[in-house]
């Protein structure tokens, strides 16, 4: 599978004037890595689809979100004293 970028270009648009848009981006997509320095077969072999699978262990709602790391020697602040919050000064 040795395709130039030309013919890439030539079944892109083929494929978009048969209005088979699905299969124009991923030729596009392979063509985007071909000129950026990627072989026929790597370009060929990427998943362009922009779906990423989720991680194993990784389910409901906020588990892929990333936890803030505080940096080193961080302490919490103290938390205020329950007799004295909530009272005005006079």
């Amino acid at each position: 599978m040795t395709d130039t970028i030309e013919d890439l270009q030539r079944q892109m648009d083929a494929a978009a004037s048969a209005l088979n848009f699905e299969e124009a981006r991923r030729i596009r997509d392979r063509i985007n890595l071909m000129r950026g320095g990627a072989s026929a077969t790597e370009a060929a072999q990427a998943d362009t689809s922009g779906l990423v699978r989720q991680q194993p262990g990784a389910m409901g709602l906020g588990t892929s979100r990333q936890r803030p790391v505080p940096p080193p020697g961080w302490k919490p602040p103290p938390k205020p004293d329950l007799m004295t919050s909530g009272r005005k000064r006079k």
